[in-house]
Protein backbone atom coordinates (compact mmCIF):
# COMPACT_ATOMS: atom_id res chain seq x y z
CA UNK A 1 0.00 0.00 0.00
CA UNK A 2 1.52 3.25 -0.65
CA UNK A 3 0.93 6.61 1.09
CA UNK A 4 -1.69 9.49 1.13
CA UNK A 5 -1.39 10.95 -2.29
CA UNK A 6 -3.20 14.31 -2.89
CA UNK A 7 -4.75 16.46 -5.98
CA UNK A 8 -5.15 20.09 -6.32
CA UNK A 9 -8.76 20.74 -5.70
CA UNK A 10 -9.50 24.17 -5.57
CA UNK A 11 -8.53 27.31 -4.30
CA UNK A 12 -11.65 28.80 -1.99
CA UNK A 13 -12.01 32.19 -0.45
CA UNK A 14 -15.36 32.80 1.49
CA UNK A 15 -15.71 35.85 3.28
CA UNK A 16 -17.72 36.01 6.55
CA UNK A 17 -19.66 38.43 8.67
CA UNK A 18 -18.33 39.43 12.58
CA UNK A 19 -18.89 36.63 14.47
CA UNK A 20 -21.91 36.30 16.63
CA UNK A 21 -20.85 35.31 20.12
CA UNK A 22 -23.58 32.85 21.46
CA UNK A 23 -20.79 32.81 24.75
CA UNK A 24 -20.06 29.13 27.16
CA UNK A 25 -23.11 27.20 26.43
CA UNK A 26 -23.09 23.36 27.18
CA UNK A 27 -20.62 22.22 24.55
CA UNK A 28 -18.13 25.17 24.98
CA UNK A 29 -17.79 28.80 23.92
CA UNK A 30 -20.34 28.83 21.43
CA UNK A 31 -19.75 31.38 18.11
CA UNK A 32 -20.96 31.60 14.57
CA UNK A 33 -19.73 33.32 11.62
CA UNK A 34 -22.30 33.99 8.51
CA UNK A 35 -21.18 33.59 4.87
CA UNK A 36 -21.39 36.50 2.97
CA UNK A 37 -20.04 35.09 -0.66
CA UNK A 38 -16.95 34.56 -1.65
CA UNK A 39 -14.69 32.46 -4.87
CA UNK A 40 -13.89 29.18 -5.79
CA UNK A 41 -11.51 28.16 -8.39
CA UNK A 42 -9.24 25.01 -10.18
CA UNK A 43 -8.59 22.95 -13.17
CA UNK A 44 -12.03 21.12 -12.88
CA UNK A 45 -14.63 24.09 -11.39
CA UNK A 46 -14.81 27.70 -10.77
CA UNK A 47 -17.55 30.01 -9.21
CA UNK A 48 -18.63 31.77 -6.60
CA UNK A 49 -19.84 30.88 -3.10
CA UNK A 50 -23.19 32.27 -1.47
CA UNK A 51 -24.05 34.20 1.20
CA UNK A 52 -26.51 30.82 1.96
CA UNK A 53 -23.96 29.10 4.93
CA UNK A 54 -21.88 29.73 8.23
CA UNK A 55 -19.61 27.75 10.56
CA UNK A 56 -20.89 27.39 13.93
CA UNK A 57 -17.56 26.97 15.68
CA UNK A 58 -16.90 25.82 19.30
CA UNK A 59 -13.66 27.62 21.06
CA UNK A 60 -11.55 26.38 23.98
CA UNK A 61 -8.80 29.50 24.23
CA UNK A 62 -7.72 27.89 27.04
CA UNK A 63 -5.95 25.43 24.38
CA UNK A 64 -6.09 27.25 21.82
CA UNK A 65 -8.28 25.20 19.90
CA UNK A 66 -10.92 26.10 17.39
CA UNK A 67 -13.85 22.98 16.16
CA UNK A 68 -15.18 24.12 13.06
CA UNK A 69 -18.38 22.86 11.99
CA UNK A 70 -19.17 24.58 8.45
CA UNK A 71 -21.75 24.62 5.47
CA UNK A 72 -22.02 26.41 2.68
CA UNK A 73 -23.35 26.49 -0.82
CA UNK A 74 -21.23 26.67 -4.09
CA UNK A 75 -22.13 27.90 -7.55
CA UNK A 76 -20.40 27.50 -10.77
CA UNK A 77 -20.12 29.97 -13.62
CA UNK A 78 -22.54 27.16 -15.08
CA UNK A 79 -24.93 27.33 -12.99
CA UNK A 80 -24.67 24.07 -11.02
CA UNK A 81 -24.89 24.32 -7.09
CA UNK A 82 -23.15 22.20 -4.73
CA UNK A 83 -23.32 21.87 -1.13
CA UNK A 84 -20.23 21.38 0.93
CA UNK A 85 -20.15 20.59 4.96
CA UNK A 86 -16.91 20.34 6.37
CA UNK A 87 -15.73 19.82 10.01
CA UNK A 88 -12.10 21.29 10.62
CA UNK A 89 -9.53 22.52 13.57
CA UNK A 90 -7.40 25.25 13.97
CA UNK A 91 -4.98 24.87 16.56
CA UNK A 92 -3.04 28.28 17.65
CA UNK A 93 -0.79 28.85 21.02
CA UNK A 94 -3.16 30.28 23.48
CA UNK A 95 -1.34 33.40 23.95
CA UNK A 96 -2.14 33.87 19.90
CA UNK A 97 -5.79 32.79 20.13
CA UNK A 98 -7.07 36.39 19.80
CA UNK A 99 -5.16 37.60 16.82
CA UNK A 100 -7.71 34.92 14.86
CA UNK A 101 -10.33 37.60 15.44
CA UNK A 102 -8.74 40.51 16.22
CA UNK A 103 -7.03 41.69 12.94
CA UNK A 104 -6.51 45.28 13.55
CA UNK A 105 -2.39 44.45 13.97
CA UNK A 106 -2.58 42.40 11.09
CA UNK A 107 -3.25 39.43 9.90
CA UNK A 108 -1.48 36.59 11.83
CA UNK A 109 1.31 34.08 10.43
CA UNK A 110 -0.34 31.39 8.88
CA UNK A 111 2.61 29.14 10.00
CA UNK A 112 1.93 30.02 13.57
CA UNK A 113 -1.40 28.11 13.40
CA UNK A 114 -2.57 24.39 12.52
CA UNK A 115 -5.69 25.18 10.53
CA UNK A 116 -6.92 22.58 8.52
CA UNK A 117 -10.65 20.75 7.16
CA UNK A 118 -12.68 17.74 5.40
CA UNK A 119 -15.25 18.86 3.02
CA UNK A 120 -17.58 16.76 1.89
CA UNK A 121 -19.53 17.84 -1.36
CA UNK A 122 -22.98 16.56 -2.59
CA UNK A 123 -24.85 18.11 -5.96
CA UNK A 124 -27.85 16.76 -8.49
CA UNK A 125 -25.31 17.88 -11.48
CA UNK A 126 -24.37 15.27 -13.49
CA UNK A 127 -21.16 17.80 -14.71
CA UNK A 128 -20.20 17.67 -10.97
CA UNK A 129 -21.60 14.34 -9.95
CA UNK A 130 -17.63 13.34 -9.12
CA UNK A 131 -17.79 14.98 -6.83
CA UNK A 132 -19.90 13.62 -4.33
CA UNK A 133 -17.65 10.49 -4.08
CA UNK A 134 -14.50 12.19 -3.34
CA UNK A 135 -13.10 12.81 0.24
CA UNK A 136 -11.08 16.18 0.48
CA UNK A 137 -8.69 18.20 2.20
CA UNK A 138 -8.26 22.23 2.73
CA UNK A 139 -5.41 23.74 4.55
CA UNK A 140 -7.04 26.85 5.52
CA UNK A 141 -5.77 30.59 6.56
CA UNK A 142 -7.70 33.67 7.92
CA UNK A 143 -7.93 36.34 5.71
CA UNK A 144 -9.00 39.88 5.85
CA UNK A 145 -12.65 39.50 5.72
CA UNK A 146 -13.09 35.60 6.11
CA UNK A 147 -11.14 32.34 5.73
CA UNK A 148 -9.25 31.00 2.51
CA UNK A 149 -8.14 27.41 1.81
CA UNK A 150 -6.01 25.44 -0.42
CA UNK A 151 -8.30 22.13 -0.87
CA UNK A 152 -7.04 19.02 -2.62
CA UNK A 153 -8.84 15.25 -3.38
CA UNK A 154 -7.50 12.65 -1.69
CA UNK A 155 -6.76 9.96 -4.12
Amino acid sequence: MSGLQSEFLMNFQASLKPTVDIGNGAMGMRAIADVTGGSFEGPRLKGTILPSGADWFLLNPGLGILNLDVRATLQTDDGANIFVQYKGRITVPPEQFAALFDRSNGLPDPSSYYFRTAPIFETGSEKYSWLNGIVAVGVGHVTEDGVGYEIYEVK
